[in-house]
């Protein structure tokens, strides 16, 4: 003890209910622990019994002994959760020997548990009655977020850190109970960007006349990516890729090509989107904008459209269509005639998994089919590709693999807050309508209201939500009539709703003039969302001629996954989201992806077979899947079978193609067979 004595440097002491605690420290580790009492004399108190701790038991001491340790000690510290009286007592028996000691503020937990944990301002962290190190701030949340259950992993990594930061363990407890402190929830702020261009003047386009007297009608100066698309070649015929934000007018450079070049006498237009939602909302605003000047039709998958009884017309001057719709066409040699623009909008699409092959596949087959009747007819030309996307993290590459030129423009016309909270399922729809109410309350400089986009993984949760929000709001998913669609859309941008809940399958373009994103969940479906899709999600957040700024939430379930194929949980997906880099656009083919679009191809070329799937940007093993289709009957040499057609033809997955011909070889009921296929799908 004795060599111990002389190398303390804290001697602190602090009161219990049977005496006082003695913590001797050197250079932040604990040297020993003891207990001490005291007894009053003549000359005032003085030690009378000092015991120190060994493990469970307590080893008594001389009173003299804590005498001459505290003369040895550099400094005497006592602590401020001690009673005054305590104090006092303490100072007056310290006095007695001319030793001094300061009161300092420490944490009461470590002084229990025998640790001098001395804590300033700086370093406090408030709890309802004091202030506590940050160690035992962290262990005390810790053990609250074991009451809470499933709360881990990244989640729990950023309520600590937001603990360290705010220095409050009742605000944290609060936020885990739903409560919307935008100090705590808020996770960063994508700041509005500026990036100089110089506008391009309607006036000097030189278009047809039609056009150009519609567009100055309209405007006076193009938009920054518009222009920036204009000095890139537009209007002298330049293959482009334009990437820009959602809202900043990139729309308009597919538009004003298309309709130049059917005014001009080079051949229609096809402007094509991934969904049928979306074609049908472009259909309507080729139609109001450029009604007067073309004539629009819109093909959609195989059927007619059931909005008006309008049949698709190949030979309009604009189709606006899907990009299956257009495929089918092309799989069962419809003509479409001297094509003089395609617009394929959200190219990203190429990454995504059963769309993002296909599209590649289109491409490729549209290419083919207008280059060979470019070769046949020497007053055609062939067609201009346009390609737009907000969101890609490979934009070079991709415009490199597409034989386009690159317009890219990174201008972010409102700043956007981003928030992160926890809540279960059932705190999820209180907060939803928290937030919804709040920004419905609220105003911006334009004079709108702020509207909401709730974006969630199913049809049925999307109607659960809605009705359970207290001002107007509207279910929009797949699922409903054109009609509802329309009608929804309508109203939103009437500002008589003040919110959507619809599917993270419809974010792709749907154009609702939202001031805030709300996920209500981070998957699509069964599948977390990728970064690409947050971004393009989140983008919906904030128009530049509506709002002041973007507000985006994330209310994240801990511990949730939605699949038991989910391998990561909400928690750990959100922070993903919100850090990692956008994954690049790549077309990745499995056998049966690869088997598909070169069945499709054999369908449409034939001989040049290989020659498209040599030029689509994903690599298609061409050789092993003509190989799998002469196996499975599909093809006779390079042209498809009668069952090939079919399977083609209805964009049959072949395993889907043999579960069909295995059920109706076993007479199985057609509706076990499509039951089948569903159940199928589920697992997928």
């Amino acid at each position: 003890m004795a060599q111990q004595v002389q190398q303390v440097d804290t001697l602190f002491l602090h009161e219990t209910g049977k005496g006082y605690s003695v913590i001797a420290d050197r250079d932040g580790e604990r040297l020993f622990q003891a207990t001490l009492g005291l007894k009053e004399t003549s000359a005032g108190p003085r030690p009378g019994k000092f015991r120190i701790k060994r493990d469970s038991s307590e080893d008594p001491r001389s009173p003299d002994e804590f005498v001459e340790i505290a003369r040895r000690a550099e400094r005497i510290r006592i602590s401020e959760q001690t009673s005054r009286e305590g104090r006092e007592e303490l100072r007056a028996m310290l006095e007695g020997y001319q030793l001094e000691a300061r009161v300092v503020r420490t944490c009461r937990f470590c002084a229990s548990a025998g640790r001098y944990s001395p804590i300033t301002s700086e370093t406090a962290i408030r709890t309802d009655r004091e202030r506590i190190c940050p160690d035992c701030a962290v262990k005390e949340l810790e053990r609250e977020l074991s009451y809470a259950g499933g709360v881990t992993g990244a989640a729990e990594d950023r309520l600590k850190d937001l603990l360290l930061e705010v220095q409050d363990l009742e605000r944290i407890k609060n936020l885990l109970q739903g409560q919307l402190d935008p100090e705590l929830t808020k996770f960063d702020e994508i700041s509005a960007t500026v990036e100089e261009v110089d506008p391009v003047p309607v006036s000097s386009l030189g278009l047809h006349p039609d056009l150009q007297g519609l567009l100055e009608g309209r405007f006076e100066e193009l938009l920054p990516v518009q222009s920036l698309s204009v000095e890139n070649g537009l209007f002298d015929g330049d293959d482009q890729l334009v990437v820009s934000a959602t809202a900043t007018g990139k729309t308009l450079v597919g538009e004003m090509a298309g309709i130049d070049r059917v005014l001009e006498g080079k051949g229609k237009t096809l402007f094509l989107v991934p969904l049928v939602a979306l074609a049908n909302q472009k259909h309507e605003d080729f139609r109001d904008e450029y009604g007067d000047l073309v004539d629009v039709t819109i093909r959609v998958g195989a059927s007619r459209v059931r909005d008006d009884g309008n049949r698709f017309d190949p030979g309009a001057d604009v189709i606006v269509g899907t990009y299956e719709g257009i495929d089918h066409a092309l799989r069962t040699g419809r003509d479409l005639g001297d094509v003089g623009t395609v617009v394929i909008d959200e190219v990203h699409t190429l990454k995504e998994g059963e769309r993002g092959h296909r599209l590649d596949g289109l491409i490729a087959r549209l290419k083919d089919y207008c280059e060979r009747r470019a070769a046949n007819r020497p007053s055609y030309s062939g067609a201009q590709w346009i390609y737009l996307s907000a969101t890609v993290g490979n934009p070079g590459w991709l415009a490199e693999k597409l034989n386009a030129r690159l317009v890219e423009f990174e201008e972010r016309p409102v700043p956007i807050e981003r928030h992160v909270t926890f809540a279960d399922d059932h705190e999820k729809t209180r907060i939803e309508n928290k937030l919804v109410r709040r920004e419905f309350d609220r105003k911006s400089s334009k004079g709108y209201r702020g509207q909401t986009i709730i974006f969630t993984n199913s049809r049925r949760r999307c109607h659960e939500i809605s009705r359970k929000l207290e001002y107007s709001s509207a279910p929009y998913h797949a699922g409903l009539d054109y009609g509802r669609r329309k009608k929804v859309e309508r109203m939103f941008g009437d500002q008589e709703l003040s919110a959507v809940v619809t599917t993270a399958a419809l974010a792709a373009g749907v154009d609702f003039p939202a001031s805030q994103v709300v996920f209500d969940s981070l998957a699509m479906g069964i599948e977390w969302l990728s970064v690409q899709e947050f971004h393009q999600m989140l983008g919906r957040a904030g128009r530049p001629d509506y709002h002041d700024r973007g507000v985006v939430y994330l209310l994240v379930e801990p511990d949730c996954t939605y699949h038991n194929s989910m391998e990561r949980t909400e928690d750990e997906v959100a922070f993903t989201l919100l850090k990692d880099e956008m994954e690049p656009v790549h077309t990745l083919y499995d056998e049966s992806a690869a088997v598909e679009e070169t069945l499709a191809n054999v369908t449409v070329a034939g001989k040049r077979t290989k020659a498209l799937n040599d030029r689509m940007i994903g690599e298609v093993p061409t050789k092993h899947a003509i190989g799998k289709l002469l196996e499975y009957g599909f093809i006779d040499g390079l042209a498809p079978t009668p069952l090939g057609r079919a399977v083609t033809t209805h964009f049959l997955s072949p395993d889907d193609a043999f579960r069909i011909l295995d059920g109706i070889r076993k007479g199985n009921d057609p509706l076990e067979i499509v039951a089948e296929l569903e159940l199928v799908d589920d697992e997928r």
